[in-house]
C-alpha cells in the first residue's frame, strides 16, 4: 500500500534496515527460532538456472514482509515446472543466520529449493543422492554454494544453529539446508 506521500511499507521498512545495525536477537532457541538472525533478516540469493535474484529483507522486529517472502518462493520455485511453492520461512530463517555467521556480501548461488513431486522423481532416476521423500517437496530445504566459502565452512555456520538437516556434498560441491529433524550427513 502506498501512502499520501509515495511511500510504501516495504519501502520505508528497507530504508529503515539500511540504515539500521543489527541487534542480537529477542527471542531464545528454545521458542524455536534461531539466534544470530537478528531483528532484521535477509536474504541475499541467485540462480544460475532463471538468471533471477533476491537481496531482500523479509523479517523486521519479529514480523515477516508478506512481499519479501513472496520474492523469496519465487526464486526458490521449481523452474523445471515453473512451480512456486511457499518455503518455510524456518528454512529461510536458517539460511540467513548461516549467511550471516559467515560474514559475506556474496548472495547463495541457489540449486535446488521447491521441488515438485515429479520433479523430485525425475532427479531421483538420475541420482541415488536423491530422497524420495525429500523435504524439498515440502518447500522446508535448499541446496546452495557460497563461491567464496567451502562445504565446510558452510555446513559448520548452518550446524552451529541446531536448528534442521545439514548435508555436505563435496564431490558436487553444495550444502543442503533444512529444516527438518537436526541431523548431518555427508552425500
Amino acid at each position: 500500500m502506498t501512502s499520501k506521500m509515495g511511500f510504501t511499507r516495504r519501502g520505508l521498512l528497507g530504508a529503515f534496515a539500511a540504515t539500521a545495525v543489527t541487534a542480537a536477537p529477542t527471542f531464545s532457541k528454545a521458542a524455536g527460532l534461531l539466534r544470530g538472525a537478528g531483528d532484521i533478516r535477509r536474504l541475499r540469493m541467485y540462480s544460475s538456472k532463471t538468471g533471477e535474484s533476491v537481496n531482500t529483507i523479509y523479517w523486521v522486529d519479529g514480523e515477516y514482509i508478506t512481499d519479501a517472502l513472496a520474492e523469496i518462493n519465487k526464486l526458490m520455485r521449481d523452474w523445471r515446472q515453473n512451480e512456486i511453492k511457499k518455503i518455510d520461512t524456518r528454512t529461510i530463517d536458517i539460511l540467513a543466520a548461516s549467511h550471516n555467521a559467515l560474514d559475506v556480501n556474496e548472495p547463495y548461488l541457489l540449486l535446488s529449493g521447491y521441488r515438485s513431486a515429479a520433479t523430485n522423481a525425475m532427479l531421483r532416476r538420475q541420482s541415488r543422492g536423491v530422497a524420495r521423500n525429500s523435504l524439498h517437496i515440502k518447500g522446508q530445504a535448499a541446496d546452495i554454494r557460497l563461491a567464496s566459502r567451502s562445504v565446510s565452512q558452510i555446513a559448520k555456520a548452518a550446524q552451529s544453529y541446531n536448528a534442521g538437516g545439514v548435508g555436505r556434498y563435496f564431490g558436487s560441491n553444495f550444502v543442503h539446508m533444512d529444516c527438518g529433524e537436526v541431523r548431518t550427513w555427508r552425500g
